[in-house]
């Protein structure tokens, strides 16, 4: 059983940036960040793979976040710049056993509590 836990969330004005960390209780293969928003469903946001070669970000991101991990420290990273008031939503750091940068949440079988992240207009 793996243990993931996020910090780092918090209120931020538009164009702003944020860092979230996720610190896992072991290692861990493919780790992801999702989102979710009030009213929505659970959304792909950025994927990483366990050496950190491979990295994968949704197209509205893309170009704004970074996905990172320090495997010494089994910590994952979300660098979040040019935050957008559509960016607003709890994030959630997943882990799973595939060994690329999957987007797909039936890939992820660990995940975090959560952190909430809210960017004022």
């Amino acid at each position: 059983q793996v243990q993931l836990v996020e910090s780092g969330g918090g209120l931020v004005q538009a164009g702003g940036s944020l860092r979230l960390s996720c610190a896992a209780s072991a290692r861990t293969s493919s780790m992801g960040w999702f989102r979710q928003a009030p009213g929505k469903e659970r959304e792909f946001v950025a994927a990483i793979s366990w050496s950190g070669a491979l990295t994968n970000y949704a197209d509205s991101v893309k170009g704004r976040f970074t996905i990172s991990r320090d495997n010494a420290k089994n910590t994952l990273y979300l660098q979040m710049d040019s935050l957008k008031p559509e960016d607003t939503a709890v994030y959630y750091c997943a882990a799973g056993p595939m060994t690329g940068a999957t987007s797909r949440v039936q890939d992820f079988n660990y995940w975090g509590q959560g952190t909430q992240v809210t960017v004022s207009s």
